[in-house]
């Protein structure tokens, strides 16, 4: 991919929006992200924002601004607003959970319709990978039905743990690739 500074700007900031059901570890894994340490959290009430500059990998030195909105059930009707125009979306999944997927699906399906949102690189982050009974990523994947996502949502699903911080820098790294692919994508087409 070469420097990563030639397909975004170091001046510009990314739009990230991190969506997912309540407990599924989204502000695990955006304190994660900005502290590279655990930090013991609560449930997000409303939402959480914070700017971070990637610290490894292919999007090293890329600044995101990341919204982490609250997952419950009376909150998800806000999820349109924040996720309208961003550049990527994180969808975080406890693998753990698998009477909730049907509903994490739902939800993710509705996300992806939203005509602001049609063709927004997608990153799903398969929480919880290091617990017992956490469904496989094949799994997870066909449980979330992503194949039938809308057609020019580009995904990537990542296993992770939140905890330790595996698996989120390559997940953010190929966000990262989908998002820069996506510009150069819709800058050819201007061109035409």
């Amino acid at each position: 991919m070469g420097n990563s500074f030639s397909n975004i700007s170091a001046f510009q900031s990314l739009h990230i929006v991190m969506l997912g059901l309540d407990s599924a570890g989204k502000t695990t894994v955006l304190y994660r992200l900005k502290f590279n340490e655990f930090v013991n959290t609560v449930p997000t009430i409303g939402f959480n924002t914070e700017k971070i500059k990637l610290s490894n990998g292919t999007a090293k030195g890329i600044s995101c601004h990341f919204w982490d909105v609250g997952g419950q059930e009376k909150l998800r009707p806000l999820w349109k607003s924040y996720s309208r125009c961003t550049d990527g979306i994180i969808y975080v999944v406890d693998s753990v959970d698998a009477d909730r997927l049907e509903e994490a699906r739902t939800e993710l399906h509705k996300v992806t319709k939203f005509t602001e949102n049609l063709g927004t690189p997608l990153l799903v982050i398969a929480n919880k990978q290091d617990l017992p009974r956490a469904l496989p990523v094949a799994e997870l994947e066909k449980q979330l039905a992503l194949h039938e996502l809308c057609p020019p949502t580009s995904y990537h699903i990542q296993p992770a743990c939140a905890i330790i911080g595996e698996g989120l820098h390559e997940g953010m790294d190929k966000l990262y690739e989908l998002i820069v692919k996506r510009r150069k994508s819709l800058r050819q087409r201007r061109r035409r």
